[in-house]
């Protein structure tokens, strides 16, 4: 039995339909028609196409003079390869005590590392920040109201828009948590730990996006933005341990977690949606920003994706008892899913009754 593959990571994926001892361990291809569940290639176009769509549009920006939606896309992509292996396979990096078995993603179209990293997966990470970014960004509160202001809110965006995903997928077996995991997995609101929702969903991408916007604002060319990318990509884990600091100080106590996790994402939401609200309903927020095809066409077409999955989900979820359906999944929490499509809903809302869209770069 190979280290990669521990009892619990061997209970885990047989869980989701495979045995992780019968892995590729570099990348592994196989056909979409074959995956576990009818939404995966469905979400694969929908992450792969995005991340595709987004790289334009920080072309383009880049391009009329604007690096930040470029270095914002690369950096997300540093973030990635400094945080998943660490978290696939802590025993390579001497964290396995620190750690354990987190959990397994099940098997996509395209496969890396073993099968721990789905394509998809890769593609997320710039989707995720592009969309936030740029949802704000139009809003024009970037502008108006500054870089610590303007991350803050895409935490809060992250948040709304990623939480509709995250709630979904141990339900359609997209990925597993090991619920034998007491030091990360738990506490947990449903099937989703508390941690990954606020320091995964949301710190993690305010964080960095603020890094990036003072880093590589400006006219920034060449190694310049190459290195300033860089550091945005590797710094970003910090700032997750230093948010996790309160929670940790009452490790051993999962009730008191939960409630400081919760105080947490409560605050967030408090002062994302105070931001955009006071923006929005400011006499001097500035001028109109143009809003570019990114922005008016991917958050909407991402929103649509996941009601789609969700509609499909939603027989079984309601039929679940004890948070387990009869497939023998667990089910995120429908109503904080419901929360955040609505917070979603009307941050696209806001865009598209304040915004017109205008021929600009991107």
């Amino acid at each position: 039995m190979s280290a990669e593959c521990g009892p619990e990571a061997e209970a885990v994926t047989r869980g989701l339909g495979f045995d992780c001892h019968d892995v590729a361990p570099v990348v592994s291809v196989r056909p979409p028609w074959t995956l576990a569940h009818w939404t995966m290639p469905l979400l694969e176009v929908l992450i792969v196409g995005g991340a595709i769509f987004a790289l334009v549009h920080a072309l383009r920006r880049y391009r009329a003079g604007d690096p930040v939606n470029l270095a914002l896309w690369w950096a997300s992509l540093v973030y990635l390869f400094v945080t998943e292996p660490p978290l696939y396979f802590p025993e390579w990096f001497g964290l396995d005590k620190q750690y354990g078995f987190i959990f397994a993603h099940n098997e996509f179209t395209v496969q890396f590392m073993a099968d721990r990293l789905p394509l998809y997966i890769v593609a997320f990470y710039p989707v995720i920040s592009q969309l936030a970014y740029e949802v704000v960004r139009s809003l024009g509160i970037f502008r108006r109201r500054g870089p610590f202001a303007g991350s803050v809110a895409v935490a809060f965006a992250c948040q709304v828009f990623y939480e509709v995903f995250d709630h979904l997928g141990p339900q359609l077996k997209w990925w597993a948590w090991n619920p034998g995991n007491h030091i990360v997995n738990h506490p947990a609101l449903a099937a989703v730990p508390m941690t990954s929702m606020l320091l995964f969903a949301s710190v993690s991408m305010g964080a960095m996006t603020y890094l990036v916007v003072r880093l590589a604002g400006g006219p920034r060319r060449g190694w310049s933005l190459g290195w300033r990318t860089l550091v945005a990509g590797v710094l970003t884990p910090p700032t997750m341990a230093i948010a996790g600091i309160p929670s940790s100080l009452f490790t051993g106590n999962v009730t008191a977690q939960a409630w400081v996790l919760g105080a947490e994402l409560a605050l967030l939401w408090f002062a994302g949606a105070w931001i955009v609200v006071a923006h929005l309903r400011s006499p001097d927020r500035g001028p109109d920003v143009p809003l570019a095809a990114f922005a008016r066409c991917y958050p909407a077409i991402y929103l649509g994706g996941m009601a789609v999955c969700w509609i499909g989900a939603l027989p079984a979820y309601l039929a679940a008892h004890d948070g387990v359906t009869a497939d023998g999944t667990p089910i995120g929490s429908g109503p904080y899913a419901l929360a955040c499509f609505l917070g979603a809903g009307l941050l696209l809302a806001a865009l598209y009754r304040t915004r017109r869209p205008a021929p600009a770069p991107g």
